[in-house]
């Protein structure tokens, strides 16, 4: 990301994702999910990291969506429809949106652009007649889940799963009755 933005300046404007965005999408997405390269042994973190570059390119998302401050790329978040195309895992039984890989350049942190990364997510849930919107995290990722708490998502432990013996929780938003379209 190119200079230092006033936060009070910021204009985030969200888009589909086209394919020559991809490179970007990745640059970012590695980059926004690197701080915990330092809690993960090497081996764990080069099977994370080429999980994430693969789910960029791999087929199965409803919508990539890109945030973009002053034309530049800065966040990217996928939407699919149900458990069995976020995850393989039609056991879940989520047959409501999922987003995964919501990543922000570390440099646009705090501008607001994971908000309306999730706003976006939100009026395309509601667009396919979602009554729902949910996400999978782990403890890993206390920042993040700060967020989604203060966005007004709330747990949904029977959607949770393990990744070999890492806890990832499940977070839904009940769309009809969030008030972050408004603000």
């Amino acid at each position: 990301m190119k200079g230092v933005y006033n936060v009070t300046k910021i204009k985030v404007d969200v888009r589909d994702a086209v394919a020559k965005d991809r490179e970007a999408i990745k640059r970012i997405v590695v980059a926004a999910y690197s701080q915990y390269e330092a809690v993960m042994s090497p081996d764990r973190w080069a099977e994370y990291k080429a999980s994430i570059i693969e789910s960029v390119d791999k087929e199965g998302p409803q919508a990539r969506i890109v945030a973009e401050v002053n034309g530049e790329i800065v966040g990217s978040v996928l939407l699919f429809t149900s458990s069995a195309t976020a995850y393989g895992r039609p056991e879940l039984k989520i047959d409501s949106p999922i987003i995964r890989l919501l990543g922000v350049a570390p440099e646009a942190r705090g501008l607001g652009v994971a908000t309306e990364l999730i706003k976006e997510s939100i009026r395309r849930s509601l667009a396919l007649g979602a009554s729902t919107l949910h996400l999978h995290t782990s403890d890993l990722m206390a920042s993040a889940i700060k967020l989604y708490e203060k966005l007004g998502f709330e747990r949904a432990m029977d959607k949770e799963m393990y990744n070999g013996d890492v806890l990832v929780k499940c977070y839904k938003l009940q769309l009809q009755k969030t008030a972050l379209l408004s603000s």
